[in-house]
């Protein structure tokens, strides 16, 4: 396939805004907003009831997700084995994607009597989004070509950016402005929302799913081969890939460096609305235009970033945004008042976009070159993000649980940025050498 296509990296952008709208309305605002709001809590405080255990609210919201990201984790090397093998990563895609969407729309039902289901549903909805990452982020080397990855990375997260603000304007104006729709209630148009999340993810995927290319199957697959057979094979191709993956120095320390920093990063995303309803009692309205301010920031972010990653390299690049995320975590700790918090959520849409995305292609760029089991090689990405995600959150709610503060979780998070920053210093610059070049030769 030719690479650089202009009209398939459209397409593999467009996927970008079709799922961004989870990480923003589910992950980020509207959702978590509203679980603290509609779960029958025991004697009107924070703590619930679930599945007979009581927790509280947000823990139970670290832990949903912790849950949901191992279980991504462990289905990613399978299914990108499988997909790899058999040549068909856009059908694994699709899964995820269909999936994960119909689980938001689910939400919809979502009401004091049906907590469990919708903390079910929410949880799927995170395998299917992270599912389906996966599969869309091994296209990047296949569509582009290796000085494009930065740029190509970028434009993908900023369109995910504007298309995530879009419909958030739309769910915002609903929930703030009833009346404009016909005197709907707060509750009412939260759950509308859900239902536009599923449809807007469900619906813009048509467009890079009758696009993009879908994968090579192997040589030795077979149309007519058994599922069972290509479990097996898949199994095979999966630890070839590992075999290539532990010869790749340069790599490991990438994926080690960028497990410890991610683990800070996603968790930011992940608990801060519940931190600033919590810690700093923003009202709902304050915390969901703090959200939409920081995806807004990050649209500049992330291509500010792949600026600067053409003039001093990503690894460079990348040791600013954490150094960054430290003074973000120790000002969170200290923050007071809401328009401190606000401040802060702009500095935090500047990094939060830059580092994903240079992340994104700098693991593109460690790739042997001519590789055709891009959908592998990205499942070791993607675990190591996952599982970043899942010790993250779970750390940060620990640590909240123990000591009975969101603000000791925060340092926690701090200086997993410092051990990120550590490793990643371990690492050359691609402005110095080849990252294609063997272990030995670097060494």
């Amino acid at each position: 396939m030719q690479k650089n296509n202009p009209r398939v990296l459209r397409a593999w952008t467009i996927y970008d805004w079709a799922n961004s709208v989870h990480s923003l309305v589910i992950v980020s605002s509207i959702f978590p907003v509203y679980f603290s709001a509609t779960a029958p809590y025991v004697s009107g405080g924070v703590v619930m009831n679930f599945l007979g255990f009581p927790i509280k609210n947000s823990i139970l919201f670290s832990y949903t997700v912790s849950a949901a990201m191992l279980l991504a984790a462990l289905l990613s090397p399978i299914c990108t084995a499988l997909a790899d093998y058999s040549g068909r990563k856009k059908a694994f895609m699709k899964f995820f994607c269909y999936t994960g969407s119909v689980a938001c729309a689910l939400l919809y039902f979502f009401t004091k009597d049906t907590t469990t289901f919708a903390i079910f549903c929410f949880g799927w909805s995170l395998v299917g989004w992270a599912g389906s990452i996966v599969f869309y982020n091994s296209y990047l080397p296949e569509i582009a070509t290796e000085d494009q990855f930065d740029r190509v990375s970028a434009r993908g997260f900023s369109m995910g950016y504007i298309g995530s603000v879009l419909l958030m304007i739309l769910n915002l104006a609903m929930i703030l402005k009833g009346e404009w729709f016909g005197g709907i209630s707060e509750g009412m148009a939260s759950r509308v929302a859900f239902l536009t999340v599923g449809f807007w993810w469900f619906g813009f995927a048509q467009i890079p799913f009758s696009i993009l290319p879908d994968g090579t199957r192997k040589l030795a697959a077979s149309a007519t081969e058994s599922w069972g057979t290509w479990f097996f094979n898949g199994f095979r191709e999966l630890r070839a890939t590992f075999g290539q993956v532990r010869q790749q120095l340069l790599l490991r320390r990438f994926l080690i460096s960028f497990a410890i920093y991610n683990m800070g990063v996603q968790t930011v995303m992940y608990v801060a609305t519940i931190f600033a309803s919590n810690e700093l009692k923003m009202e709902s309205s304050s915390l969901i235009i703090t959200v939409l301010l920081i995806q807004l920031v990050a649209i500049p972010g992330a291509f500010a970033f792949a600026w600067i990653s053409e003039r001093i390299g990503n690894i460079y690049a990348l040791m600013i945004g954490v150094t960054i995320w430290i003074g973000i975590c120790y000002a969170a700790y200290l923050v007071q008042t809401q328009n401190q918090f606000y401040i802060l959520a702009c500095v935090v849409g500047m990094v939060m976009g830059g580092v994903q995305s240079l992340s994104r292609s700098t693991y593109s760029k460690f790739i042997p070159a001519n590789t055709t089991d891009t959908a592998s090689f990205f499942s070791f990405y993607d675990v190591t993000e996952k599982l970043s995600i899942v010790i993250g959150t779970l750390v940060y709610g620990l640590v909240e649980q123990i000591t009975g503060s969101m603000r000791n979780s925060v340092l926690a998070l701090l200086g997993l940025f410092v051990i990120g920053l550590l490793l990643l210093w371990r690492i050359p610059s691609q402005k110095i050498y080849n990252l294609r070049l063997e272990p030995e030769e670097v060494l």
